[in-house]
């Protein structure tokens, strides 16, 4: 065993950095120069700048694209495989593109190449950004959590959320929901659903410190949707009254007290407290 003493540590590719007070400063710039040298060798043409991590079209696939050769096929997924390092520790942004290459690394396509060019034109532009993470002392756990209506190929939702005490996002998720829906509200209750365990793991979690008051507030952009997660089944309609049993956990988190709906100060969002 080795001890790291100091305010800069490295570890499994990361630099942690906490000369600044009150933030760590989490960087993987050795990892992203190596995994885009490594991405030049397999594509020469792969030169120029994205904004974006992910393309508009992302979810828009063309299954009768040209399979990958062999060896891009190997140069694709080790590539994929190195993102997904590197967004789980001080990339977040690049989580949604992530995680749909990560579905696809059996069977690449032409496609899926030029996507993940996108990606890597966008790592070579923000090359140095680091993920900066603070607390502002409010006390106050601020989650955002959406999702998108049928945009995979088997008419499936994505959620996405992450979770913010002030400063960066310390949790961040991406993923394809596992059951189709018949409507948007819906998907969007499928989706809080999923990242309820979340919420309520990282609000014992921090009590557990010794904070005494903690907020836990989960933003979303459907009424509907935080109306039904209020009353559970009580408010079902005949659009909604199919929806599982399992989905309403948010409504027994509030029954029991541990969570309440109100309604957020700015514009006319509405939030799970």
């Amino acid at each position: 065993m080795e001890v790291s003493r100091g305010k800069i540590h490295a570890h499994l590719g990361m630099r942690l950095d906490f000369t600044a007070p009150g933030q760590a400063k989490m960087t993987v710039f050795d990892c992203l120069k190596e995994m885009l040298v490594a991405w030049m060798k397999a594509e020469p043409n792969g030169d120029g700048t994205k904004t974006s991590a992910a393309p508009d079209n992302l979810f828009k696939t063309d299954e009768d694209c040209k399979k990958l050769n062999d060896k891009k096929a190997v140069a694709f997924h080790n590539t994929v495989a190195k993102t997904l390092h590197t967004t789980k520790r001080a990339r977040p942004d690049a989580c949604t593109l992530t995680a749909f290459l990560t579905a696809r690394v059996q069977e690449p396509n032409e496609d899926n190449w030029i996507k993940l060019g996108h990606l890597m034109k966008c790592l070579q532009k923000t090359l140095l950004s680091p993920l900066i993470l603070s607390a502002n002392g409010s006390g106050i756990l601020k989650w955002w959590v959406d999702a998108s209506f049928a945009v995979h190929p088997n008419m499936r939702g994505h959620s996405g959320g992450g979770l913010s005490m002030g400063r960066g996002f310390p949790i961040v998720s991406s993923t394809k929901q596992k059951l189709n829906t018949r409507s948007s509200t819906e998907m969007e209750v499928v989706g809080a659903n999923n990242f309820v365990l979340a919420t309520c793991w990282m609000r014992c979690f921090v009590l557990a410190q010794g904070h005494d008051e903690i907020d836990n507030i989960v933003f979303q952009d459907n009424k509907s949707t935080m109306l039904l997660e209020k009353n559970g089944k009580a408010l079902s309609s005949k659009h909604t009254k199919h929806t599982n049993n399992q989905h309403f956990f948010t409504t027994d988190r509030i029954d029991k007290g541990e969570v309440s709906v109100v309604r957020c100060p700015a514009g006319n969002m509405t939030g799970i407290l």
